[in-house]
Order: C-alpha cells, then sequence, then structure tokens
C-alpha cells in the first residue's frame, strides 16, 4: 500500500498496489492449449449420434421449440403447448436454436454440448492460469476433461452442461474483478449465475458463496465498496433470472402452457419448491414421495423419487444421505477420483498462503473454488430430496481448480518439508482412492489399478526426496498428474464409447453391487437403464430403460396422420409423449407431466380441446416417467382417462389402447 508522507496532510485511503505483470507466455503454452481443446473436442464428439436423442424429456422439448416459438420461449414439452418440462429454457433454448439452423436431429441436439465441454476447458485454462501460472491451468482443464461424469453430461441433452459452462464463466469474471475491483466483471458474474438459474434453477446458486466470499475477502478496495459491489452485482443476478419469471407471471395463464412439475402453474413456486426446497428436505411439493405415491406431482422428470431412499434417509436413485454419499458405489466413480487430494490440497494453499496480504489473488482463488467445492459437496451429500449422481458434474470444475491451484502452492513450497510431504500425501491418497475405485469394477482393465497403485506409491516415496534438477523435477510432476488422472481417463474412455439414454444416466462401467439405479454405473440389468435403452432414439436399438419408450411403427403412422392437429394425440405422463413425439415429429400432449400427476389439463380444458377439435387421438397404455407413474393416470389424468373410456371407442394399434377423439360414442 501506499500513504502520504506529509505529517500534516489528512489521511488519504489506501490505495491498492498494482497487480503483478501478466506472466510471460511460454512458447509451448499456446500449442499445447490448442492440443488439450481438440483432444477434448475429440473425447466428447466422438460417435455423439450413437445416443441418439438421449434423454427424451429433453429432447421433445427441444423438437417443439424449433417448431413453435411460444414453445421456445417456455420450454414446452409439445409445440402445441399444453406443458413445459420442469426446469427453465435456457438450456434448450441452445438447442433448438441449433435445431432450426442445422435441422433437428440427434447431431444438432448434442453436438452444442460436447462444444461447451470445450469451452469449460478453456475458461478454466484462462482462470487458473491467470493464478498460477500456465502450467496449472493446463492441469485444470484436462483435469476437468477427463472426469467421468462430465464426459457423460456434456455428451446429454439434461440442462447440466450449460449451468457448468455458465457457473465457470462466472468464476473467471469474479477473477478478473478481484484484481483491480472491477465492478462490470463483477456484474458479469451475476448474469452469468442469472442465467444458471433459468438452466437449473437454484442449483445455479451453489457457488455464490464461494464467489461472494472471494471477492469480499481479496478485491483491493474499501470494504463498503466492496460490499456495494456485490449487492450490484446480487441485483444483476436478480435481474438476471427473475425477467423470464415475471414474463410468466405476467403472461395470462390461458394463452400459455402450464408450467410442469409446480403445483399451482407457477414458475416461482418450481423454483423454491420443487426445485429448491423440496430438492433439499425431500417428501413436498412434485417429486414428494415414494414411487406411486399420491402427493401432487409425485413424479420426478429426472428419472427418480425423492425421499424413500433404501434405508430411509435417501434421496432418490443417489444413495444414502450423509458425508460418505459423493464415495459410495453409487456415485464415487463418477466424480470422487481426486476429490480427496483436491480438499487436501485446499487446505495446504491456506496453510501457505497464511502470511499473505488480503488482497493476495491465490488465495483469493483457494477462497473461491474451495468455497465452490465444499458448499456443493455438503449440499449433495446431505439433500435428502431428489437426487442423481450426474449432478456431481457440478463439482468437476471446483475439483479441477484446487488440484490445480493447491498443487501450484505445494510445488513453490517443495524445498519445504510440509510441501513435499503435501505433494507426496496428495499422489498416494490419490492413487490408493483410485484403487479402491477401480476395484468396485473388477472387470474392467483389472491390472489398472495395480499399476496406479505402484505408481503413485513410488512417486509419493519420490515426492519426499529433496532433489535439485529441473528436468528430473518436471518428470516426477508428470509421473505425479498421471497417477492421478489414469483412473477417471479410462472411465472417461469408457463413457464417451458408450451410448446413453433415459432419466438416470450414469458414467463408466458397471459397478457391482450399487443400489442407486438401473442399468449403466448403477449395477442393474443390461437395458434396463441408462445405458443402452433405445426409446425413439434412432441409432440405438435395443431395450427401453426409465425414461425412454419405444413406439412401435403402426402407432407412429396413426399418429404422424394426424399432424395436422394442434395436438395429434395426448396421453399420460412425459415420457409416453416424449418418444411419440419424437418418433412422429407431431405434436403430443402430456396430460399431467412427467407421470401424468401434474393438475394440467384439468377435465374441462381437455374437453373444450377435444369439442374444439384440437385432440384427435388418445394413447393409453404406456409407460409414465418412472416405476409406478402415468400407467393408469392419477388425478386430473385419471379423470380425462375415465371421460375418454366412457365417450370414445378404443381400438388397439400396435399394442396400445387408443381412442379416436374426433367421433364420440355418445
Amino acid at each position: 500500500m501506499t500513504t502520504t508522507l506529509d505529517p500534516g496532510a489528512p489521511a488519504a485511503a489506501p490505495v491498492p498496489d498494482p497487480p503483478p505483470p501478466p506472466r510471460p507466455r511460454p512458447r509451448w503454452e499456446l500449442p499445447t492449449l490448442a492440443g488439450l481443446l481438440v483432444a477434448t473436442a475429440a473425447l466428447y464428439l466422438w460417435d455423439i449420434t450413437a445416443s441418439g436423442y438421449a434423454n427424451s424429456f429433453y429432447a421433445a422439448a427441444v423438437q417443439a421449440g424449433t417448431q413453435d416459438w411460444k414453445a421456445f420461449f417456455f420450454g414446452s414439452l409439445d409445440p402445441g403447448n399444453a406443458i413445459t418440462v420442469d426446469k427453465p429454457p435456457a438450456s434448450l433454448w441452445v438447442m433448438a436454436l441449433s435445431g432450426r439452423i442445422f435441422g433437428f436431429s440427434s447431431a444438432s441436439l448434442l453436438v452444442p454440448q460436447a462444444l461447451m465441454a470445450v469451452g469449460v476447458v478453456a475458461l478454466l485454462w484462462a482462470t487458473v492460469r491467470r493464478i498460477a501460472g500456465p502450467a496449472a491451468g493446463l492441469v485444470a482443464g484436462a483435469v476437468f476433461a477427463l472426469t467421468p461424469v462430465a464426459v457423460l453430461m456434456f455428451k446429454f441433452d439434461n440442462p447440466d452442461a450449460l449451468l457448468v459452462l455458465l457457473m465457470v464463466g462466472a468464476a473467471y469474471a469474479t477473477t478478473r474483478a478481484i484484481e483491480k475491483a472491477g465492478t462490470r466483471w463483477l456484474l458479469l458474474a451475476g448474469v452469468l449465475i442469472g442465467f444458471a438459474f433459468l438452466t437449473k434453477m437454484l442449483q445455479g446458486f451453489l457457488v455464490l458463496p464461494g464467489l461472494v466470499l472471494a471477492y469480499l475477502w481479496a478485491a483491493p478496495t474499501g470494504m463498503w465498496r466492496r460490499i456495494r459491489q456485490v449487492l450490484a452485482a446480487g441485483v444483476a443476478v436478480v435481474v438476471s433470472a427473475g425477467w423470464w419469471i415475471v414474463a410468466v407471471a405476467l403472461w395470462p395463464a390461458a394463452d400459455r402452457p402450464y408450467i410442469g412439475g409446480s403445483t399451482d402453474n407457477s414458475a416461482l413456486e418450481l423454483a423454491f419448491g420443487y426445485n429448491g426446497l423440496g430438492r433439499i428436505f425431500g417428501g413436498s411439493g412434485n417429486g414428494g414421495g415414494v414411487p406411486g405415491g399420491g402427493v401432487p406431482g409425485g413424479g420426478v422428470p429426472d428419472g427418480a423419487f425423492s425421499g424413500g431412499g433404501p434405508g430411509g434417509g435417501g434421496g432418490g436413485f443417489g444413495g444414502q444421505t450423509g458425508l460418505g454419499r459423493l464415495f459410495s458405489s453409487e456415485i464415487g466413480g463418477q466424480i470422487s477420483w481426486l476429490l480427496p487430494a483436491a480438499l487436501l490440497l485446499l487446505v495446504a494453499g491456506l496453510w501457505f498462503t497464511r502470511g499473505a496480504a488480503r488482497t493476495d489473488r491465490t488465495r483469493a482463488a483457494l477462497l473461491l473454488w474451495g468455497g465452490w467445492t465444499v458448499v456443493t459437496t455438503a449440499v449433495f451429500s446431505l439433500m435428502e430430496g431428489t437426487f442423481h449422481p450426474y449432478y456431481t458434474v457440478a463439482l468437476a470444475p471446483g475439483i479441477a481448480a484446487l488440484v490445480a491451484v493447491g498443487g501450484h502452492e505445494a510445488w513453490r513450497a517443495r524445498d519445504t518439508w510440509t510441501g513435499r510431504g503435501t505433494l507426496a500425501a496428495a499422489t498416494a491418497l490419490t492413487a490408493v482412492w483410485s484403487f479402491v475405485l477401480l476395484g468396485r469394477t473388477p472387470e474392467f482393465l483389472p491390472w489398472l489399478r495395480w499399476v496406479v497403485l505402484v505408481a503413485g506409491v513410488v512417486v509419493a516415496v519420490v515426492l519426499l526426496v529433496p532433489v535439485g534438477r529441473r528436468r528430473w523435477l518436471a518428470a516426477v510432476a508428470a509421473a505425479a498428474v498421471l497417477v492421478g488422472a489414469a483412473g477417471p481417463a479410462a472411465y472417461a474412455v469408457d463413457t464417451t464409447t458408450t451410448a446413453h439414454q433415459g432419466s438416470i444416466p450414469s458414467a463408466g462401467p458397471s459397478v457391482e453391487g450399487a443400489r442407486g439405479g438401473f442399468g449403466g454405473g448403477f449395477g442393474g440389468p443390461a437395458g434396463f437403464g441408462d445405458r443402452d435403452g433405445a426409446g425413439a432414439s434412432p441409432a440405438a436399438p435395443g431395450g427401453s430403460g426409465p425414461g425412454e419408450e419405444h413406439t412401435d411403427a403402426a402407432l407412429a403412422e396413426l399418429v404422424t396422420g394426424a399432424a395436422g392437429a394442434r395436438w395429434a394425440a395426448a396421453t399420460l405422463g412425459s415420457q409416453s409423449a416424449a418418444s411419440l413425439q419424437l418418433a412422429t415429429g407431431a405434436s403430443v400432449m402430456a396430460i399431467g407431466g412427467f407421470t401424468g400427476s401434474d393438475p394440467a389439463p384439468t377435465l374441462e380444458q381437455f374437453q373444450a380441446w377435444v369439442a374444439a377439435g384440437d385432440v384427435r387421438y388418445f394413447v393409453s397404455g404406456g409407460m409414465g416417467g418412472g416405476p409406478g407413474g402415468g400407467r393408469e393416470g392419477r388425478g386430473t389424468g385419471a379423470q380425462i382417462q375415465e371421460w375418454v373410456q366412457q365417450h370414445f371407442t378404443a381400438s388397439t394399434v400396435g399394442g396400445r389402447t387408443v381412442y379416436d377423439l374426433s367421433s364420440p360414442t355418445s
């Protein structure tokens, strides 16, 4: 800090020291970065259409958005605008715009998701590089790219890909803001978090504590200015997140689709109920209760049910709540490979920077990424509502950045026993945990776990020895990185070469004894679950799993012939509707939303639409969103089904009972 030297002059406000000059860019950095980005694109784009439409629930909404602008704006499941998906539409906008430009297909649906992974890697490199140098930036990008659950979700059509991209963008903007107390950068971070809310609602706010803590602690300006800037950024969050919520509230309800997943047709209630407190505490609102339970909105569009997990205290297919959840059989192989090392390096990094000035940017980065990781880990571990293993993709950037920044600080202190001990402990811990995780899939590369364990122990011992030769040090550091990356890289390659469909996808090979779900990494029967189920997706023949349903050719032909109607068909549950809509391109109404239990449409609304000739066929007998959902109808769905059965003649088409609503019997 610089201050006035005149003792008679009034005290001047402290002037922050200028940030250090930019690090010189080594000649190898940009070629290596280019190679990393190309490799990431290759890994994530590899055979990407093998998954077909992936999650048909979101794919149908994207298809609807390519056909109708109102469906695009609201995130409607159907172009006739009966009901929306259970999330805000930001992620659907990206995929629907791609579909409008290139035509709706598996490629136009999923390629933008894969390219977002390249964007995340680039942003992580740029963010970490500003703090810990080019090598650390490249390590952070590579660690993220090789995280199995990241490979899964950035090749899928769930909202998580855009969510992670926006949150990492907010972290970059906050890092830039901290350097010079820049208000504009901080406002940009707020806008990005607001759009993260419009992607997956309150999950986008989990990183806020880390961003706010880092800025309030380290920005080089006075406390009150820091507080005012953070409050201004909060306003940016509210405005960028709230404009769509306000638009939905002000739009006449009769002229827009019902907000799926809500109990009162309100986007705000959806945000703080089913997608908010319901996720944390479970047992209330849409998604509460056990499978087949009678609570309103008991179905869960993510493909599971909140509460009532095995043994009680569960969170759907995410296993038991508790601090060990992220290390369990259901979830460990998805995300936890480097989580122990990341937490160790966070603590070590804070110790190494304990004597630094308040404005030290390395400690600020540790607070930012540490807050991101610790808060998200705690929420995911303890939440009692709906939880799926793939949610953990939100942890991948935080883990990657902590490994890179914390590892860099320990490397700088390698001349001390503390520094060398930290590096050795992180390497050994990662090797041992990788050995455990790989042991859960004993038929998958059985030799790899032993190679990782032995190499990890050897590298850890070498790291304890003080060595002065630069080339030898570089080789040892590279070996440590390879030890940490070997296990997740193998799972990542397995994930990218396997087709995934349905509502509960998982990364990596099947885990024996896992209780979390069906198929894939959860050890369920082949073809039932996320891993080789086909549904209506192209290029992926086989059995169907939760969230996917096969559409018979005869039924598809019948519905296609009625494509001129506002709704060519109506059926119970969004999964039946989505599969039929994807197979035909016609508008299909999902009565009651995901499992047929949302209170929409009402019987009176449906009767009016039928009388106006807006609905041609009613198709019964399909699946809802999961076990026990929608097949026989619940709530208003049951009323509509009963009315149709009483007033229209049934016929069988492709194994399904179909009613022609243009020819009433009475």
